[in-house]
This record gives C-alpha cells, structure tokens and sequence, in this order.
C-alpha cells in the first residue's frame, strides 16, 4: 500500500533528523570542554553524514546516518595561563565548536523533522478516512 510506504519513509527521516539533533545537542553542550591536561586537545565538534539507502521491503530509498565523524581543523586557542590545560606560553586550546553553525543545524534539522512529521501525519489521516468509508 502506498501511504504505507510513505509512512515508513517519513518515520525514516525522522529518525535520521532525531540522530543529527543528538549529535548537536551533544555539540552544544561540549562547547567549553577543554582538555585536562597542559597542551592537550579539547573536545571536537561532530559531524553526521548522511546517506541514501535502498529499502528492500519498502521498494526504495531512505536516507540513514551513514557516520557520526569529526570535523578536522584546528582548534581556537584562548590565553588563560592559569587553566590546567595551559601550555607553557598560557594558551588553553578550546574546542572548534561554532554556536551559531549548531544553532542552524538544529534549525535545519527540525525544519526536516517537522516536514517528515507532516508527511506522516497527512498520510495516517489519509488512511483513517479510507478505513472509515470503507465501513
């Protein structure tokens, strides 16, 4: 049937979107992490990777988390000699999180989610009012 199949790609998408809202939330909340000990790394923001997949069962594609990476790059670097992981010049790196490209992710990602959920919401109604004519 093809609102079920529209359901079960919708709920896909949900759950890919659910994953990246993890995955920023994550990222926020690590945003200060520092590392521990002198000159050491900080945490690393984190990335997801999406992917198309072919659903046998449901005949086609469905997008997944491919992979949870990490972004490369260097990581800012604040004067603080008095913090424990302070170099020896007094710099404490810190991690290479950007509120303000989390922020839009999670945007994004809830634009996503809340279309997915439409889908599904639409489809299920429509589903309903089939069950009920048929009565």
């Amino acid at each position: 049937m093809e609102l079920d199949r529209a359901i079960r790609i919708a709920a896909a998408g949900m759950d890919t979107q659910s994953a990246r809202l993890r995955v920023v939330a994550e990222n926020l909340a690590n945003r200060d992490t520092t590392s521990e000990v002198a000159g050491g790394d900080p945490y690393r923001r984190k990335t997801v990777t999406f992917a198309n997949r072919f659903d046998r069962a449901l005949g086609a594609n469905t997008v997944r988390v491919s992979r949870v990476g990490t972004a490369k790059g260097e990581f800012p670097s604040r004067h603080d000699p008095t913090h424990p992981a302070a170099n020896a010049q007094g710099y404490v790196k810190t991690p290479n999180v950007n509120s303000t490209i989390e922020v839009m992710d999670m945007r994004e990602a809830q634009r996503s989610y809340t279309a997915n959920l439409s889908v599904l919401e639409v489809s299920r109604g429509m589903l309903t009012r089939t069950i009920e004519a048929m009565r």
